[in-house]
């Protein structure tokens, strides 16, 4: 094994930061990484805003969740699909783009996500820590007017990096006998690789927690999926001109 696949095999998310401030260069290298992921189309519908602000970080890490480690990491982004900068360079009296096209919104978010995971293994190849920030859609209209982000752009993740602090276990993931399919969409396997699974996660929950959660993956998804989740999310997307057709 290598050490590229070491480190992919080695990521967890990183909640406890050091002081230690990481330098305006390194950040530049970590984006620039990030922005040479692969792009769909050469659309390049990614934009990253750095949060610098103390109030502004503070007001999305009490609107996230809270999430403390918002406002304490080192830095923090808000990774936004864009699709206002590509129809601002095509738009005329003639052509008005089509943006509202709900493949373009997949576009985006797809653009938007490899070139985050690319960051992440950028900034953890320098041993610092990362943590995605979903919770920024808990309201993202507000997080819109916090870093005055237009129509036809939207937030779709928080971003930490920063020195870390702790020393987490790699969290399981579900075996490729589940995961992973031959020509077909075979579950005939899926059953005792989830069973094992569960297991797993729920020693993983106990150790990581000194006892105090005792569940399984399967127990974790029937509580998400139970219940509705943001169902805001679809009028915002309307709002903003984005995924209506």
């Amino acid at each position: 094994m290598n050490d590229v696949i070491s480190l992919l095999k080695s990521h967890r998310s990183i909640r406890k930061f050091t002081d230690q401030p990481i330098d305006d260069d390194t950040i530049a290298e970590i984006m620039t990484a990030g922005f040479a992921a692969a792009t769909s189309s050469n659309m390049q519908a990614a934009t990253v805003i750095r949060v610098r602000s103390t109030d502004k970080r503070e007001a999305i890490a009490s609107l996230a969740g809270p999430q403390p480690y918002v406002a304490s990491s080192a830095a923090f982004f808000v990774w936004c699909a864009d699709l206002a900068r590509s129809a601002s360079v095509v738009s005329t009296d003639r052509v008005e783009p089509a943006t509202d096209m709900a493949e373009h919104h997949i576009r985006a978010c797809v653009d938007v996500a490899l070139a985050a995971q690319n960051a992440a293994i950028a900034a953890e190849s320098l041993g610092l820590g990362i943590c995605y920030i979903g919770g920024i859609r808990n309201d993202p209209q507000q997080v819109c007017e916090l870093l005055d982000i237009p129509d036809r752009v939207y937030p779709l993740f928080g971003f930490c990096i920063g020195w870390p602090d702790q020393d987490p276990d790699v969290k399981p993931r579900l075996p490729l006998s589940v995961t992973l399919k031959d020509d077909s969409y075979d579950t005939s396997c899926d059953a005792g690789g989830i069973a094992a699974y569960d297991e797993q996660m729920r020693e993983y929950y106990r150790t990581r927690t000194g006892g105090t959660k005792d569940t399984s993956w399967t127990e974790d998804m029937g509580a998400l999926l139970s219940r509705e989740t943001r169902p805001h999310i679809r009028e915002f997307l309307h709002a903003r001109g984005i995924d209506k057709r």
